[in-house]
């Protein structure tokens, strides 16, 4: 595997795919802490409900106040704010807070009221709701997400939308990437942590025989291999093929495959190497250029937050020679900017 000496002595090469840290997590300072919102010790929810409610109430309103207690709550305890709202004040927080804000600072706000299962289901069926589908967000959740998270989000999406979610993926995707996703939504990958090198070297084998080492491409090998083994299994293969084809996997699979299958399929193998380096890539391309893809930035900033945006951010500087935090000051401004930060804790 070739290394490159750009952005950072740490990434490998992959041709014209960006490139991934591969270090072990461990040698990483994470701390204890992989979270940047924790929950508050001291959490009153009715006292938090006053807070918000005295936020909106007459003239104008009170948007940093609003931003004192919703980045610094757990989505448990949001979701008990809400509660308590509507029982001293027989209104809903929801319906008031979209009353009172407007653009992305509304829309980051919702998601942060969100319970997390039901905001992945609301993101995908936005996704595939009206004229045209964004392949990338379905991609973004059903190719990193947990068993036990897909598990739920499948039964969310049936009960608040009243929909089946593989249904819905099957009319609006289609081939190779809409098996990709029929395959993802079952969440059922190996979730075993312990690697099997003699599978792994016979895996790496298969790829090989299935894309490089044949005319043509068979791609239901790729999927069956890709879909089900554990990513620390996926990352032994990986390592295998470069060992065996002196060539990444990451790059054959950009040789061997096109479009949104191949982002797929990219999505989980740089899950397999390191994922707090793919949403950290995922981050900083919603903000570079010209514009700002702010439903990205929001729906991952949001859903990573108490689970690895510690991580994220770490791995960020690493990759770009910035912060997160500068990154997006630079890129957004207002009450949506304070809060934003508030949430990466900058």
């Amino acid at each position: 595997m070739v290394v490159a000496q750009h952005r950072s002595h740490y990434l490998i090469s992959t041709e014209s795919f960006p490139s991934y840290p591969v270090f072990s997590p461990v040698s990483l300072d994470y701390s204890s802490e992989v979270r940047t919102i924790q929950p508050a010790a001291s959490f009153d929810a009715m006292r938090d409900a006053e807070v918000l409610r005295k936020a909106m109430k007459g003239f104008g309103t009170d948007e940093q106040a609003i931003i004192d207690v919703v980045a610094n709550r757990s989505n448990d305890q949001r979701q008990k704010i809400k509660a308590a709202f509507k029982t001293m004040y027989g209104k809903d927080l929801i319906k008031d807070l979209k009353s009172e804000l407007s653009g992305n600072m509304e829309e980051l706000i919702l998601a942060l009221f969100m319970p997390p299962t039901y905001y992945d289901a609301w993101s995908l069926r936005n996704a595939m709701k009206g004229a045209g589908t964004q392949e990338r967000v379905l991609i973004e959740i059903l190719c990193t997400r947990t068993n036990q998270e897909i598990q739920e989000i499948v039964r969310c999406y049936q009960s608040e939308f009243g929909r089946d979610l593989e249904k819905d993926i099957r009319s609006d995707t289609s081939g190779h990437f809409e098996r990709l996703l029929v395959s993802m939504c079952q969440g059922s990958r190996d979730e075993n942590q312990n690697v099997n090198h003699q599978l792994a070297q016979e895996d790496a084998q298969r790829l090989y025989q299935a894309g490089e080492g044949r005319l043509g491409t068979d791609e239901s090998c790729f999927n069956m291999i890709l879909a089900t083994r554990s990513f620390p299994q996926l990352k032994a293969t990986m390592e295998a093929y470069s060992r065996m084809a002196n060539r990444d996997l990451l790059s054959s699979v950009g040789r061997e495959f096109s479009g949104n299958v191949e982002s797929g399929l990219k999505t989980i193998l740089q899950c397999a190497l390191n994922r707090p380096a793919f949403f950290a890539e995922r981050l900083y391309y919603s903000m570079k250029g010209a514009g700002t893809d702010d439903s990205t930035l929001v729906r991952i900033v949001v859903t990573r937050s108490e689970i690895d945006l510690v991580q994220i951010k770490q791995i960020f500087s690493q990759m770009y020679q910035k912060t997160l935090g500068m990154m997006i000051a630079s890129d957004t401004s207002g009450d949506y900017r304070k809060l934003l930060l508030a949430i990466v804790g900058q």
